[in-house]
C-alpha cells in the first residue's frame, strides 16, 4: 500500500478483522486465540494472502467472510492452528504405557486400537508404532493398529509422507533408527523415512474437536489426546474430553499433557498416574 507521501508501508491485519478471524476460529473448531495473537495471526496469514494473489488483509477478508469457502476455511485452519511435537515427547508415557498397559490388554483376544487424537505431524504415531511393535516382537499373539487424527490437511499430508530429518528424529534411540528409519543413500541428504511396516500400521483422518460425535467404527482401547487441550476454553475442554470418553472402550486409557488436567470435571474416569485416566 501506498501512504499519503507515495511512500510504500506494509498492510496490517485491522483489529476488526483479527477479531472477526480469532472468532471464526473459535466458532469451528473451538481455539481461543487471545488478543496477544495478532502479530501471529497476521504473520501466518500472509501466506494465504500469496496463494491466493491478494494485495491486501481486507481483500483476504473480504473473500474469506464473503464466499464462505468451505475450502478456505480449512486452509485458514491449517495455518493457524500450532502443531508443536516431538519423537517420545513426555516419554513418561510410553514407559507406562509399555510395562502396565500394553501387558495388561495383551490378554484381549481382538487387536488393539489406539488412537493418537491431536496426531500434528506424526511423530506422536510412530512413536507409538515403533513401541507397539517392540513389545509385539516379544508377544507372537499381540496384533494392533492405529488411528492418528488432526484438524490440519497440511500436517495430515506432511505425516502421511512419514519423512523427517535427523536433527527431529534424535529422540529415537540408535537401535530403533536403525530398525525403523529408511536413510538416503546419498549421505548429503539428511532426510529419513520411516519404514514402510510402521506406515502400514497408521491410519491418517482429518477430525475436528467440535464435532458433535467422532464416529469411530471401533472403540480404541487407548486414547493419546496431549498438548491440545491447552488451546480450548474450560468449559470446551470438558466438552472434548466427554467426547472422546465416550468413544474409549469401558476400562481403557486416556492419557493427556502434563500441563493440562481433568481436575474439576465431572467425568467417568480415575485417575492411575499422573496425566493419565482410566474409563469406569
Amino acid at each position: 500500500m501506498m501512504g499519503a507521501l507515495g511512500v510504500a508501508h506494509e498492510d496490517r491485519l485491522t483489529r476488526r478483522d483479527f477479531d472477526r478471524v480469532r472468532e471464526l476460529v473459535r466458532e469451528q473448531c473451538g481455539i481461543q486465540l487471545g488478543p496477544d495473537k495478532h502479530t501471529m495471526v497476521e504473520v501466518r496469514l500472509k501466506r494465504r494472502l500469496r496463494a491466493l494473489g491478494h494485495a491486501t488483509y481486507t481483500d483476504y477478508c473480504a473473500h474469506l467472510f464473503e464466499s464462505r469457502s468451505k475450502a478456505e476455511l480449512v486452509s485458514l485452519i491449517d495455518v493457524i492452528t500450532t502443531n508443536k511435537t516431538d519423537f517420545f515427547r513426555e516419554s513418561n508415557h510410553f514407559d507406562f504405557l509399555t510395562e502396565r498397559v500394553l501387558p495388561e490388554l495383551n490378554r484381549r483376544a481382538a487387536p488393539m486400537l489406539i488412537w493418537s487424537a491431536a496426531c500434528s505431524s506424526g511423530e506422536e504415531p510412530y512413536t507409538m508404532a515403533m513401541v507397539l511393535s517392540e513389545f509385539a516382537e516379544k508377544h507372537e499373539s499381540f496384533r494392533f493398529s492405529i488411528l492418528a487424527t488432526d484438524i490440519s490437511t497440511e500436517v495430515l499430508e506432511r505425516a502421511e509422507t512419514a519423512v523427517y530429518t535427523k536433527q527431529v528424529v534424535e529422540p529415537i534411540s540408535a537401535s530403533m533408527q536403525r530398525k525403523y528409519l529408511m536413510r538416503s543413500r546419498d549421505r548429503s541428504n539428511d532426510r529419513v523415512r520411516i519404514v514402510p511396516e510402521l506406515r502400514s500400521k497408521v491410519e491418517f483422518r482429518r477430525l475436528n474437536f467440535m464435532d458433535e460425535a467422532y464416529g469411530l467404527p471401533v472403540a480404541p482401547q487407548v486414547i493419546f489426546c496431549r498438548n491440545a487441550l491447552i488451546y480450548f476454553d474450560r468449559v470446551t475442554q470438558e466438552s472434548i474430553v466427554r467426547k472422546l470418553i465416550r468413544e474409549l472402550e469401558p476400562g481403557g486409557y486416556l492419557f493427556i499433557g502434563h500441563s493440562e488436567t481433568l481436575s474439576q470435571m465431572d467425568l467417568p474416569v480415575t485417575a492411575v498416574a499422573s496425566t493419565i485416566y482410566r474409563k469406569i
